[in-house]
Parts: C-alpha cells; sequence; structure tokens
C-alpha cells in the first residue's frame, strides 16, 4: 500500500515539477520573442502622464515597471503620451526581440491651456486608481490624482466624468456644479472584456 502511495506522490511530484520547467520555458521564450518599453519623465508632471500604447491606454507612466511592464511584439509602435493642459508627447518606435528601449517623456504646455476664472471643486474616490479620467470626452489624468487631499478646479455648469481602463466597464455621469461648489464621485469600477474598452481608452482625443 504504502508503494502504491509513494509512487503516486512521485507521479504526482513529477507532473508538477514538468509543469513548473514548461512554464519557465515558455516565459524565457517570451521575454526573448517580446521587447520592452521603459518610460522616464523628468518631473512629476511627466510621471503622471498618461500612456497610450497604438491608441490603447496602459496606465500612466510612473507605474509602468514591475508587473506592469510594457511587453511589446517586435515592430513598429506608436506611443502617445497626455497631460490635461499640455500638447500630446507623440513617439514612434521600432521593438526589436528581447531587447529594452527607454522612452523620454518631456511635456510643453499647451497654447491652447485655459484656466476658468472662477471654479467648482470634484474629488474622486474611484478604484482601481490607475484608470484614465475624461471630462466632457477630454483626458484628464489618472484616478490618483484627484482623490485625498487633491482634487479637480473645474468650471461651474454640466459636465460629462468617465472614469475608464482596459478589463472594466467604463463609469459615466454627469453634473452640474455651481460656482465654488465642492462634490465627489466615489464608485469602483466594474470587471469586464477588454472588448468593453470606450473609444477614449482605445483612441484618445
Amino acid at each position: 500500500m504504502w508503494k502504491v502511495l509513494n509512487l503516486r506522490c512521485g507521479v504526482v511530484w513529477a507532473a508538477h515539477f514538468c509543469l513548473f520547467i514548461a512554464v519557465t520555458l515558455a516565459s524565457a521564450q517570451d521575454s526573448k520573442v517580446l521587447g520592452e518599453v521603459k518610460f522616464q519623465g523628468a518631473t512629476k508632471l511627466e510621471r503622471d502622464s498618461g500612456v497610450w500604447v497604438d491608441g490603447d491606454y496602459v496606465g500612466f507612466l510612473k507605474e509602468l515597471h514591475g508587473d506592469k511592464k510594457v511587453l511589446l511584439l517586435p515592430g513598429d509602435h506608436e506611443i502617445s503620451v497626455r497631460q490635461s493642459g499640455y500638447d500630446d508627447f507623440l513617439r514612434k518606435i521600432v521593438v526589436e526581440p528581447g531587447q529594452v528601449q527607454t522612452v523620454r517623456v518631456t511635456m510643453h504646455l499647451s497654447p491652447r491651456a485655459v484656466t476658468p476664472d472662477v471654479t467648482a471643486t470634484l474629488k474622486l474616490n474611484v478604484e482601481p486608481g490607475r484608470a484614465a479620467v475624461f471630462l466632457d470626452d477630454r483626458y484628464v489624468g489618472h484616478v490618483s490624482e484627484f482623490g485625498g487631499l487633491r482634487s479637480m478646479l473645474i468650471s461651474p455648469g454640466k459636465h460629462r466624468i468617465k472614469v475608464g481602463l482596459p478589463g472594466y466597464r467604463t463609469f459615466e455621469t454627469e453634473l452640474n456644479l455651481l460656482a465654488g461648489q465642492k462634490s465627489e464621485v466615489k464608485t469602483e469600477l466594474v470587471k469586464g472584456s477588454i472588448k468593453q474598452a470606450t473609444p477614449d481608452i482605445k483612441q484618445p482625443r
């Protein structure tokens, strides 16, 4: 009986070991096939800017490392980095198999940027905090920038807020704010298919 049990345990252990080796080899092969893109920003402004790769939102600059590092198939790719009130940073890159390259991002203030004289205050308490925030269909930052002691200053009146992240259903709401009013949006994004991503997440305006 013990011999049978020992034999079964040995077979199970061997199967798990083989699976571990297969996963390790697959990971090694993936790392040789894919290329990694790193992002650097000189200031907090750049590091908090949103990043799109080939039209898809992937997160904000300073978080794109570790388990959120950007791995791409070899070939041509388009990088777009966005920040409210600044011109888009655009760059075309060529990714080589198994190679790491660094994209250094510099944002420039847009001559079209206008700060309202009279404002209302909006705070966001939304999970996940890395989700992108859109005000009237324009990207303004990620959720973490507008929570805690920080908030968003916007002009009074009607506004549409959208919060989105690939893999989650986009949250949308409308607000009608008075001058000097303080408001808060609190919610948790519902998980969904990446195919449910709205055009804002897929293609920034």
